[in-house]
This record gives C-alpha cells, sequence and structure tokens, in this order.
C-alpha cells in the first residue's frame, strides 16, 4: 500500500490523478490523503471525481472515498481492461484532466480501447485539447505509444457541453531525449470564438501582429459552435522536433488585448529561453518517459507543479527524476533513468 500527503509540493489535483493513474499501471493499491488541500476549495469536485470513478471503472478497482468533498481517496485496482469507454463530467470540468489518468493504463493494456469524454475541452488550470493533440500525442508516438485525439464540440467554462475521443493503443516504449532546438522557431496563432461579440477576435489578432509580428496570413479565426460563449487564442511554435502549442482563455471582464497579450508573453519566454520543451509539456512528459524507463529533455525553470508529480511518480516506478541547471540562459536539464 502506498499513501500519498494531497497535501505535498503544489498541493492540486495532479497528485491524485498522478497517485492514481500508476496505481492503476502498476497494480499497487494507495492511498491519498488530504486530496487537493493546496486549493481554495479542497477535497474531490465533479471532475476529480470523474477522473477517481473512470480509473475504477478501467482498472475494475474498489474504491473507498468516492464523493464529492472526499478529502480522502483509497483504491484498489484489479486489472486493466482495455475496451471501449464513456466518462461524462457532467458540468464544465476538464475532459483532458479525466483521460490524462486512464491514458497510462490504457496504453500499457493487452488491446487497444477507445475513450469518448464530455464536459470542457478548454478549461482554466488544465491541458487544452489543441496541446494534447498537436505537442503531447506526436511526441507519444515518438515514444512507440498510440494515441489519436478529435474534437468533436468545443466545450467552454462555465457551460462545458464539449466533447472529445481518443483511440489508445498499446505502447512498445522507447526513450525520448529533446534536447535542443534543430530548427529556426516558426509562430502561427489561431484564435477561437464562440457566440460572443464580433469585435473581440480582430483585437486579439491586432495584438498578436503587435507583440510577436505575425503577419495576416499567420493568424487564423474560427468560429465554432458550442454549448456557451467561449474564446481562446492558441499559438502554435514550431520548435524542430517539437510544436509548442500556447493558449490563454478569454475571461467575462478581461479586455480582447489583455487575453492576446498574455499569450504572446508566454511565447516570447519561451522562444528567448532557446529549449525545445516548455513548462507544461514539461510536467506531461514525466509520466511517458518514467513508463519508458528512462529520457531527458531541456526546459524552462520547472514548476512546483512538475517538482510535486516528479515525486509521486518516483513513489510508483522504478526511476529517479533529477532537475539541475543547465547553461547560461536559464534552461534546466530534466532527466528520467531507471534505477
Amino acid at each position: 500500500m502506498i499513501t500519498i500527503d494531497g497535501s505535498s509540493g503544489e498541493g492540486g489535483g495532479q497528485v491524485l490523478r498522478t497517485a492514481i493513474g500508476l496505481s492503476l499501471v502498476t497494480g499497487e493499491k494507495c492511498v491519498v490523503e488530504n486530496v487537493r488541500a493546496g486549493r481554495k476549495k479542497p477535497g474531490l469536485q465533479r471532475q476529480h471525481l470523474t477522473a477517481v470513478l473512470a480509473a475504477a471503472e478501467v482498472g475494475d478497482a474498489r474504491v473507498e472515498g468516492a464523493e464529492l468533498g472526499s478529502s480522502r481517496v483509497a483504491f484498489v485496482p484489479k486489472a486493466v481492461r482495455a475496451g471501449d469507454y464513456t466518462f461524462a463530467i457532467g458540468t464544465a470540468g476538464s475532459t483532458t484532466l479525466v483521460l490524462q489518468t486512464v491514458l497510462p493504463a490504457l496504453l500499457s493494456a493487452s488491446g487497444p480501447s477507445t475513450v469518448s469524454l464530455e464536459g470542457g475541452t478548454h478549461n482554466p488550470m488544465a491541458p487544452p485539447y489543441d496541446f494534447l493533440a498537436e505537442t503531447f500525442a506526436p511526441l507519444l508516438h515518438r515514444m512507440g505509444a498510440g494515441l489519436a485525439l478529435q474534437l468533436h464540440r468545443h466545450g467552454f467554462y462555465p457551460a462545458g457541453g464539449g466533447r472529445v475521443s481518443a483511440s489508445i493503443a498499446p505502447a512498445a516504449w522507447t526513450p525520448l531525449e529533446l534536447l535542443e532546438r534543430r530548427d529556426a522557431p516558426e509562430v502561427r496563432a489561431r484564435i477561437v470564438v464562440a457566440r460572443i461579440p464580433p469585435r473581440v477576435a480582430p483585437r486579439e489578432a491586432s495584438m498578436l501582429r503587435s507583440r510577436l509580428g505575425l503577419r495576416n496570413d499567420e493568424i487564423v479565426i474560427d468560429e465554432v459552435e458550442s454549448a456557451g460563449p467561449g474564446n481562446v487564442v492558441i499559438l502554435r511554435l514550431q520548435l524542430g522536433e517539437v510544436t509548442e502549442v500556447i493558449t490563454q482563455l478569454g475571461e467575462r471582464g478581461v479586455l480582447a488585448e489583455t487575453v492576446a497579450s498574455r499569450a504572446a508573453a508566454e511565447a516570447i519566454r519561451l522562444l528567448a529561453a532557446n529549449v525545445p520543451v516548455g513548462e507544461h509539456l514539461a510536467d506531461q512528459l514525466l509520466i511517458p518517459m518514467a513508463l519508458a524507463g528512462g529520457g531527458a529533455f531541456r526546459t524552462v525553470a520547472p514548476s512546483e507543479h512538475t517538482r510535486t508529480n516528479a515525486a509521486v511518480i518516483e513513489r510508483f516506478l522504478p526511476v529517479a527524476i533529477a532537475f539541475h541547471e543547465d547553461g547560461q540562459d536559464g534552461a534546466w536539464r530534466v532527466e528520467v533513468r531507471a534505477r
């Protein structure tokens, strides 16, 4: 039995998702205490509960504490079953975070699976669909894992109503190293709007032209169907071997120019760092590299979120994850090694 303190490190839902996901992979029983103790609303919220129940279905697990507001979850998996799954969050909670929970286990299953998820597709503090499809999935393919994603309907907070599907093939893991940019960076933008005033997207585009020097033909504006209003600025940074996706969500009361400027600022920081892996991708790469038995990448200074995730992974898998500064340009090297 592995006991995890959910208040450790950044104290958020990632501790729970990583622990439950790797419990499925390894077959180890686990208990997560003080669930999301570092958040304003601690305990299980709807999307976290959905993730736990999804993992229980995939692994035929016995669960204690699977209820809204619970601060303690005990998870006892049996065997991971490949199959066709549908999980509905019932709110605008993140579909991608639920998928993130069950993905490592389904990549380790004996056969292919499909997963259909309903809820939010573009959420604050969660990887958006575009990031998983264009940044994360291609790197999984290079590591020998099969993940194909499709966005059927956008879902923005607070209405939700989005739908994403995933086709997953068992992995034949291969370690991966991402240490240098091999080509000059290229930047393109996509602005997605749904049920909001038509003046918003042109103002965001104008700010992107000003901050990043983008041409009109490097910015696409898409109006999409959704259950409620929404807006997201998506920047695609082609960094040689990696396509980084940076997103900023529009918010009520926040100027369109501010939304676009925030996205541009994040892109400018990453471009200046001269590394192939951004902060959010660094977090996502740790589990697949650990399952592959090794890997390394250069990135910006690792966040507390990433370091916390690494500490949980080391409790379940026989790997050591090391972080150290690499050079004078603020870059860091992250290494995952078998132990």
